[in-house]
């Protein structure tokens, strides 16, 4: 129970001290106009209050993965807590805010085009394709995971095939109309669910005396599976996740001050950090490691989640946390597509205030989508925390650039990138989706091509700053308002 307090206050600490840390490098400037008033279509770019803000940022990067996440997380034991907390202050929430705020300072653009300006027109081409399939793979997920949750709490007269049809429904206006009729309505409510359904457990586990076990740095997964890189990839949302910087640029269109930037992007991770603190700390005091892993294999994660819920909250409560979490996913998937939708039009320079235009771009997409329903695509899944990950690595390499480039304190995106950078080569080096090698080979190339990797992002400053100086080619740092460096 220690453990569990002591590491949320540290989370809490963290977004007033780190986060203000990383705002102070970043250097904000308040009377900058953002793009939410320069470039205002009524569409994407619509200034939006800081509360309103945080919320829809809260719901876009949480889906499931906070929850489901930390609940298979939970079978390493309470090393789980250590990523959790010090992924967040100094990964997670530093990733969010870059990418939020160097969007912000770009025409609220989103991965792809920073990375073309940051590392190279070639990844622009890469990381369009690669954000577009993790989003495609994100909605359609999103639409079974919860449509199977509502059917079981609706047996009979809701089925399946029903509640995957009304959210399709849903996706595709909250995908086309303007961000501030559906998703800024209506996300302020979720939110709300949301959290008061995260605090209801968490205070049911400390009221009720659960034996939330305290910290330890042992191994107690049951299969033994190796803490690195596996915990670095099973919990991402909770801790580090790429999908967060394909979602932070929706909101950097609606941001109205950059000093609000801190609360909605860093302060956000740093509240999806709690949630998977206290869905962690659920999974590790209602099971033990047997039973935990028997009921991810016949229930799955969303079997945990009803247990863990009526064992807290009774029946009734226990189902109106359910509902919280049901939003979770539902609240991902209709921004995942919205977020591809965006990215689409940025690629072949589409104008989206006519709804023709926003259209002929998200039908294709849905169906698309609608047919991978109807296929089995476990395999492609497997890769969705590398893919995840990787997006993450890239997310951090892009923010470190922005930096350096200033000749600010680079370190604290670089840090965290090579860390994930050597997380993700040392899983897809190892793992049988991938290329099957042995543990100790893994680590041995995945250390080879991180270092390569580190070698090459300095050479890329060493050539921009070079440019730069000759004249032959200034830095342009944002959206073309005047601030440039040389």
């Amino acid at each position: 129970m220690i453990t569990f307090i002591a590491a949320i206050a540290l989370l809490i600490v963290g977004y007033f001290t780190y986060g203000k840390y990383v705002e102070k490098v970043f250097g904000v400037k308040t009377e900058r106009k953002t793009p939410a008033y320069t470039l205002a279509d009524g569409v994407d770019y619509v200034p939006m209050n800081k509360k309103r803000n945080s919320l829809i940022q809260l719901l876009n990067i949480a889906g499931v993965g906070p929850i489901f996440g930390p609940i298979m997380g939970a079978l390493y034991g309470p090393v789980a807590f250590v990523w959790i907390v010090f992924g967040a202050i100094f990964a997670g929430a530093v990733h969010d805010y870059l990418t939020g705020m160097i969007s912000l300072r770009n025409r609220g653009a989103h991965l792809p085009e920073l990375a073309g300006i940051f590392l190279g027109k070639v990844f622009k081409h890469v990381v369009n394709a690669f954000s577009l399939l993790l989003l495609v793979l994100v909605g359609t997920v999103f639409v079974s995971s919860p449509a199977a949750l509502l059917a079981d709490l609706t047996p009979g007269w809701m089925t399946l095939g029903i509640w995957v049809a009304v959210i399709f429904i849903y996706y595709l206006l909250a995908t086309v109309l303007p961000v501030d009729q559906i998703i800024g309505r209506f996300y302020p409510f979720f939110g709300a669910l949301l959290l008061i359904s995260a605090v209801g457990i968490g205070g049911a586990l400390i009221l009720q005396g659960h034996p939330i076990p305290e910290l330890s740095f042992v191994n107690m997964h049951p299969d033994n599976l190796p803490i690195f890189p596996l915990l670095f990839l099973t919990i991402s949302c909770g801790a580090l996740s790429g999908f967060h910087a394909t979602q932070s640029p929706i909101i950097s269109r609606t941001t109205q001050k950059e000093s609000q930037g801190r609360f909605i992007f860093y302060g956000m991770m740093i509240t999806e950090a709690i949630i998977a603190m206290i869905w962690a700390a659920a999974a590790m005091s209602i099971f033990n490691g047997a039973s935990l892993t028997e009921l991810l294999a016949t229930a799955g994660p969303a079997g945990v989640v009803k247990e863990v819920a009526t064992t807290t909250l009774g029946a009734v409560f226990g189902t109106l946390a359910i509902l919280g979490v049901i939003v979770l996913p539902i609240t991902s998937g209709d921004t995942a597509f919205r977020s591809a939708r965006m990215i689409i039009a940025d690629y072949i320079g589409a104008a989206q205030k006519k709804i023709g235009n926003r259209l002929w771009i998200a039908l294709p997409m849905f169906a698309i989508s609608v047919g991978l329903t109807q296929i089995d695509f476990t395999i492609l899944w497997r890769y969705f925390s590398w893919a995840n990950q990787s997006t993450a690595m890239i997310a951090l390499w892009v923010g470190a650039m922005y930096l350096a480039l200033q000749k600010k304190n680079f370190w604290i995106a670089a840090v965290p990138a090579a860390f994930i950078t050597m997380a993700t080569f040392t899983y897809i080096l190892n793992a049988q989706i991938g290329f099957g090698l042995s543990m100790t080979a893994s680590y041995t190339g995945a250390a080879i091509i991180t270092g390569i990797i580190v070698i090459v992002f300095f050479w890329g400053l060493k050539r921009k700053l070079a440019a730069a100086k000759s004249g032959k080619k200034p830095i342009v740092l944002d959206d073309g308002l005047g601030r440039y460096i040389s």
